[in-house]
């Protein structure tokens, strides 16, 4: 088939359009890495644009120092398989049964499902759930109160009912259960959308630290993310850099702050290439049927 000129004209324009959008996006992260790994001296004077300057790797040297900062990155992986664990187990219970339209109240248990996408109980209520059922201080007030996502339990739903009844029926034919069909049909012909939405969750728990910051008081039971708010914001140095006979409470080097906030980023960012086949065709076949 023949190009015509204007359709080179236009792909051209669109390859051009989307390497600057990706330069523009890929600046920010450049600029973190080259202040981690440039001097304190060179940062202040405004020197470090996306290359470093007076290379050295004190900062991150400090970072891994940091016992702290260490135990923080293992419990929030824990965390965060926990976390991703239990919400697609409880999305999937959710949205298999909401696909039967012999399910007495489907329609109402949507609409409410749909309500809580724009309106909540607010932040004190929800606290004061948590506490009542005291749930603060323990890794699961960071896991049961956002267990299910409105949005991708209909995401999941409209995958699930895109998948041909006649399967479903040919399984329950030859005896199997509604457990039996959903692990042995459904599931292993989701794993596209089930990829993607554990991503999302992954990846929503992982850059989570404000309901950290409210039900959180254990120094131990920090995320890497609450660590790092407290480390860039409170402008502290941290316990490693302070056993180096510096003041504790003397500014943080910019380039610890970007280090900090590269160790807290690069784990996440290693999850994308193992699933990223799978994240657009998941993304798209649950938004085909409604």
């Amino acid at each position: 088939m023949r190009v015509s000129a204007s359709d080179k004209i236009i792909d051209s324009f669109i390859i051009l359009l989307v390497t600057v959008a990706s330069f523009i996006c890929l600046v920010p992260i450049l600029h973190l890495i080259a202040v981690s790994l440039s001097s304190n001296a060179a940062i202040l004077s405004n020197k470090v644009t996306v290359f470093p300057v007076e290379w050295n790797t004190l900062a991150y040297e400090t970072v891994f120092k940091d016992a702290k900062m260490i135990s923080s990155l293992f419990f929030t992986i824990i965390l965060v398989v926990v976390f991703t664990v239990v919400c697609m187990i409880m999305t999937i219970c959710a949205a298999y049964p909401l696909t039967k339209k012999k399910l007495k109240g489907r329609d109402f248990f949507l609409i409410i499902i749909v309500f809580t996408m724009f309106f909540s109980g607010g932040l004190i209520p929800e606290y004061l759930l948590v506490k009542s059922l005291k749930l603060t201080n323990t890794i699961w007030s960071l896991v049961l109160p956002g267990m299910i996502n409105a949005f991708y339990l209909i995401i999941l739903k409209s995958f699930f009912s895109s998948i041909p009844e006649e399967l479903e029926e040919s399984a329950r034919i030859d005896g199997s259960s509604h457990f039996g069909t959903l692990f042995r049909i459904v599931l292993p012909l989701s794993l596209p959308v089930l990829a993607t939405l554990s991503l999302f969750y992954a990846v929503g728990r992982w850059n989570g630290f404000m309901d950290a910051l409210f039900y959180i008081t254990n120094q131990d039971l920090y995320p890497i993310q609450l660590k790092l708010y407290q480390l860039v914001i409170s402008n502290q140095m941290s316990d490693a850099t302070a056993t180096e006979g510096m003041n504790a409470l003397a500014p943080i080097p910019e380039s610890l702050k970007a280090a900090s906030i590269m160790f807290a980023t690069i784990p996440i960012l290693l999850v994308y290439p193992w699933l990223q086949r799978y994240f657009i065709s998941g993304i798209m076949i649950g938004a085909v049927k409604g």
